[in-house]
């Protein structure tokens, strides 16, 4: 029995010198994860969590280490209450506000599945101490938001990151819902074959922006409804197309990312909307004044059906003014929504 017990202490002790070269890593983690600048520990706290990972420490060891991690970047602050020495992590990488804006943007992200939300939130989390951690999961709502339900949405963005880094082309498939709530393959299920450019994130979601050779012309695919992306062996095209195209101003012109005429609108609003105007279109937009209520906006748009719904959406206070085509275009459309309500 007492050659049983002497043999498990020698076992422990060789642990614990195994462990010594970890000390520091493990004291830095402990730092971290139990100090903000709200919460301290004590000298005597961090040996018993040492202690709990099988390291043994010394004061005057401990003493050194965390000067050297206060040296290495750490930022760590000491304070004596009498004979007891407390010690905590002042400044971070982050700062909660930070964390919380990280937080709450992978939470809304609608192209991010819930379960790969919770997990990036659960990694947001290990950036700020335990304390800190827990009022940001207080804050977060996932489940119930609509979210995307394609599971390769990060490795799809991957894919597109290194296509255009080896200026490659992509191939993929594209599908849509049916009214069974089934994947519904476009084109039968062949594959599509883009050069990709950019990548845009619009009304929460986010779409790849790239060249189509067989169309000579620039187009957009929601990239969580994209599926079995391979990148290709063939280099990119399109890039003296891609070239006339700003990544921003594109998605100002588009409006839900659907595809319109691209044509110069002029829009007479009250000055109640400027906000909106801005908000939409930009702080560089042209705005004149019309009058003391109202002015005017010359933007360049792709005119689709979503943004003249828009634009009416805005009720009495917007109203396109011209091109005269589009103005026609609102007109049939007024017609058609009279006609189909009154039958």
């Amino acid at each position: 029995m007492a050659e049983d017990m002497k043999a498990q202490v020698k076992v422990q002790r060789r642990g614990a010198r195994s462990n010594q070269k970890l000390k520091i890593l493990y004291l830095a983690k402990i730092l971290l994860e139990n100090t903000d600048a709200d919460h301290d520990i004590t000298l005597q706290e961090i040996i018993d969590k040492l202690a709990a990972n099988n390291v043994t420490a010394e004061r005057k060891s401990l003493y050194d280490d965390i000067a050297q991690l206060d040296n290495f970047g750490l930022k760590i602050k000491k304070t004596q209450y009498g004979k007891s020495c407390h010690y905590q992590v002042v400044k971070r990488n982050f700062e909660i506000a930070e964390l919380k804006l990280l937080v709450d943007s992978v939470a809304s992200a609608k192209f991010i599945t819930e379960k790969k939300s919770n997990d990036l939130i659960k990694k947001i989390e290990r950036l700020a101490s335990k304390h800190d951690a827990s009022k940001l999961q207080r804050q977060v709502y996932v489940t119930g938001r609509v979210k995307t339900m394609n599971n390769d949405i990060m490795e799809n963005v991957d894919a597109i990151h290194n296509a255009i880094a080896q200026n490659l082309q992509i191939s993929f498939q594209y599908f849509q819902w049916s009214i069974k709530k089934e994947v519904e393959l476009r084109k039968n299920g062949a594959r599509y074959v883009i050069s990709p450019w950019g990548l845009s994130w619009d009304d929460e979601n986010y779409y790849l922006v790239g060249y189509d050779e067989d169309a000579d012309m620039i187009k957009h695919y929601r990239v969580d409804k994209m599926l079995h992306i391979k990148v290709e062996k063939t280099r990119r095209k399109g890039r003296g197309k891609f070239k006339e195209v700003d990544m921003a101003a594109y998605a100002k012109k588009m409006f839900n990312m659907f595809d319109g005429e691209e044509q110069t609108v002029e829009i007479f609003c009250t000055n109640n909307l400027a906000g909106v105007m801005i908000d939409r279109f930009g702080k560089d937009v042209r705005m004149n004044k019309a009058d003391e209520d109202h002015f005017r906006v010359v933007v360049k748009v792709a005119a689709s059906s979503h943004f003249i719904h828009w634009i009416m959406a805005l009720g009495s206070g917007a109203q396109i003014i011209g091109p005269e085509n589009l103005v026609e275009e609102i007109r049939a459309e007024i017609k058609r929504l009279a006609d189909q309500y009154n039958n």
